[in-house]
């Protein structure tokens, strides 16, 4: 069992400029205490701001180290007392439901906001159906639910169809899902004949259930927004990742940032701007099959340098995994992981905890199970950035009903 101490912020501390990440002077770190049997959990200080912290946080059984937080993970544009006031004026008229997936997230979710969880049943039958019925009433109500359909993927699925369908029968003013996670959504394309998308059946699925608006993190393509029949919010937990970077205070000249893949560069080169336009790297696979990737050569230079892969999810981690081995090979001095979602199928822990990586760097869109954790492993929380992504899309949707 981890204990967690926060001081509360100086006055002095100010938000990091947008010049250049690695230059700037860090912020003071916080206070943390940590029982040598937990991992790194590294989470924003305004997520704990507004509610107490009643109970110590198990984390599991990764080796710690004190890691150096900024003074919180959204971009300095991020009013708090905005959105105090917000949460006094329309906090009546907003419900936020946790599916069984991903609880913790859920609940930081709701610290952030200032807000309880509602009330909800939900269990399985003998012979493993869901039922689903909310304790409290939604009528009238902006209904948030938060469910990422993660691992067992179509149970988490079938629940948040089953919790939309509940909340849609119950009167629910509009309905938004809230899926840090959108599983599925690899299969959005076809590469080969006589190929399933995937992709666009389960978004079919959420819209006829009763779903008005999704709330996604990082989805695997931006196409998978245009399977949509209803409004899409696209998250990007850049900040949260970038900002947790900047407390390192890695020389700019010794950073490159480098794309697993061919179809990862955008994404790379819109996180590279951002380390002060650091220069990019790419490797090449080819991959016969799906989990078995083959990694041909690099494109880039990467010698002498600290070499960031960034890359939407690992899941067994063959990709990342030879791609640091050839980064390696090419004389890179030290290899960090970054990634949005940690799938983390076997054997993917033995691959990354075997060395190749100075840090993995994660974030909680997918709860983490005590087995799965590492000493490089480091894991930071999107709730705060969650938090007021749903705090903002509701104003705007009570500014727009005013004008229906």
């Amino acid at each position: 069992m981890a204990s967690l101490t926060i001081r509360s912020p100086s006055k002095s501390s100010s938000s990091l400029s947008s010049s250049s990440l690695f230059t700037r002077a860090s912020l003071s770190p916080k206070s943390f205490s940590f029982n040598l049997s937990s991992p790194r959990i590294c989470a924003s200080n305004s997520l704990y701001k507004k509610c107490e912290l009643h109970q110590p946080v198990n984390h599991g059984n990764g080796k710690p180290r004190n890691p150096i937080l900024n003074e919180r993970m959204l971009p300095k544009f991020v009013d708090s007392t905005r959105m105090d006031t917000t949460a006094t004026r329309n906090g009546a008229k907003l419900k936020l439901f946790s599916g069984t997936a991903n609880p913790a997230l859920s609940q930081e979710i709701a610290w952030y906001m200032g807000l309880e969880l509602g009330q909800i049943n939900i269990k399985r039958f003998a012979d493993g159906e869901i039922y689903v019925q909310l304790q409290e009433s939604v009528r009238g109500c902006d209904v948030y639910i938060v469910q990422p359909t993660c691992p067992p993927a179509n149970e988490n699925l079938m629940e948040l169809l089953i919790m939309i369908d509940a909340c849609r029968r119950a009167s629910a003013k509009t309905i938004t899902a809230v899926i840090p996670y959108f599983g599925y959504a690899r299969a959005d394309r076809k590469t080969q004949g006589r190929e399933s998308i995937a992709a666009k059946l389960v978004a079919n699925l959420i819209t006829e259930a009763g779903a008005n608006r999704v709330l996604a993190c990082d989805l695997h393509s931006g196409q998978s927004m245009g399977y949509f029949d209803i409004s899409v919010d696209h998250v990007h937990c850049q900040p949260v990742v970038l900002d947790y970077l900047a407390s390192k205070r890695i020389c700019s000249d010794d950073l490159v940032v480098v794309s697993p893949d061919v179809g990862g560069v955008a994404r790379a080169r819109a996180f590279a701007k951002k380390l002060s336009d650091a220069p990019l790297a790419i490797v090449d696979k080819r991959r016969h099959a799906h989990n078995v990737a083959e990694v041909m050569n690099l494109i880039g230079d990467v010698k002498g340098k600290v070499a960031v892969m960034v890359d939407d999810m690992i899941d067994t981690a063959g990709t990342i995994a030879k791609g640091a081995s050839l980064l390696h090979q090419e004389g890179a001095r030290e290899v960090y992981a970054c990634c949005t979602h940690a799938v983390f199928s076997p054997p993917a822990i033995e691959r990354l905890s075997g060395g190749l990586f100075q840090e993995v760097i994660i974030t909680n869109t997918l709860p983490v199970a005590e087995k799965n954790y590492f000493p490089q492993l480091t894991v930071l929380s999107v709730a705060n950035l969650l938090g007021e992504t749903i705090w903002r899309v509701h104003d705007d949707c009570s500014v727009s009903s005013i004008f229906q």
